[in-house]
């Protein structure tokens, strides 16, 4: 496996793992909102690391897949 399928890899489990952090925020937001704060926080976090992945790998999806 080259070292690009790796870096795409990774970007498909980053935004696998951003989905889950934005649906957990959304699904705490009326029970717990310091809860879906961190959620949302970490959220960007990842949000910020897929970005840079596409900096440097390019963007081979469209802009409707996340």
């Amino acid at each position: 496996m080259s070292y690009s399928e790796k870096l795409l890899q990774k970007k498909t489990e980053l935004k696998q793992q951003y989905l889950q952090l934005i649906e957990d925020a959304y699904n705490l937001r009326q029970t717990d909102h310091a809860l879906s704060d961190i959620s949302e926080y970490r959220a960007t976090k990842v949000l910020h690391e897929i970005n840079k992945l596409k900096f440097i790998v390019g963007d081979t999806t469209t802009a409707q897949t996340l």
